[in-house]
């Protein structure tokens, strides 16, 4: 595999995952506005394993994918689809442009258990970052006032089930390959969703599958964009590219729904955002024990 480095190279494939997240945001909503968010979970595990079979084939089949850490998949897998399922849910009853907001806030509730569990140190950047990240959510959220939205806290619990999952992946990235991570990834959710979704099951009309295809694609392969992206260039370069989907996905809100975000949703996605840029400050000590 390509590993040249190249910022050129990181851009154009952080173009293709933000541009596949921002199409399965509005498929998401359009979907989740016609059938069950069960049943559009089950949907999307499926038809994304089917897509990416290909690659399981190609690199020696299921033989490839066996795994001595299987509790660890399951129970990230299953915080990762509750995570999902309230994602999705909270499309459809707050603005784009804050659901995607309030998602950012993941790498903080990631910081805060990779220190805990994982023994990753805590620098006064990450410290800043959690504290700026937390009054972020507070300002867009605004518990003191009655205009708390339960679509918020839905898209909140969310972030935090996201910041458990990829502090699990962390830890099984130590032994796992991606490829692995996400075929056990499909098939545990797959298997979680299967009764759920078949008791709320209705066929989807027609044009429905097309959002229904585009949700599977877009939500399997953006994760192989994000993933070369990060062959080319390290994490600093690639991640604040990331902080683009903040004021992309508010414009489709904006153009598409007619949605309008206030002064201080605004306020509080910078500094959530803020406090994102300031996690990836490298560590000092880790800056001054490097070889000259």
């Amino acid at each position: 595999m390509d590993r040249t480095q190249s910022k050129t190279l990181a851009a154009l494939w952080m173009a293709g995952w933000l541009s596949l997240m921002l199409i399965i945001t509005i498929a998401g909503r359009e979907a989740a506005r016609e059938i069950n968010v069960f049943q559009l979970m089950e949907m999307r595990s499926v038809l994304g394993f089917l897509m990416l079979y290909p690659l399981i084939r190609a690199s020696g089949g299921f033989g490839m994918m066996k795994t001595t850490r299987l509790p660890q998949h399951v129970a990230r897998n299953l915080i990762h689809y509750g995570a999902q399922l309230g994602w999705f849910f909270a499309l459809t009853l707050i603005p784009i442009g804050q659901v995607v907001a309030i998602e950012f806030t993941m790498p903080i509730w990631t910081a805060i258990l990779a220190a805990t569990f994982l023994g990753e140190r805590m620098t006064v950047w990450k410290i800043a970052a959690i504290v700026l990240g937390i009054v972020g959510v507070v300002v867009i959220v605004r518990p003191a006032t009655s205009e708390v939205d339960p679509g918020q806290l839905i898209a909140l619990a969310a972030a935090v089930g996201f910041g458990v999952s990829v502090a699990m992946v962390k830890s099984l990235t130590r032994t796992e390959q991606t490829l692995s991570i996400m075929f056990w990834m499909l098939v545990i959710q797959s298997a979680a969703g299967l009764l759920p979704a078949l008791y709320v099951w209705t066929w989807p009309p027609t044009y429905l599958w097309g959002w229904i295809v585009v949700i599977a694609f877009c939500g399997t392969f953006s994760h192989y964009c994000m993933a070369r992206a990060m062959l080319h260039a390290d994490a600093t370069v690639v991640i604040p590219m990331d902080f683009l989907r903040v004021p992309l996905s508010a414009a489709a809100g904006w153009l598409i729904y007619s949605e309008r975000l206030d002064l201080l949703t605004v306020l509080g996605a910078a500094l959530i955002l803020t406090g994102n840029l300031l996690n990836l400050k490298p560590n000092p000590s880790t800056k001054a024990s490097a070889p000259s």
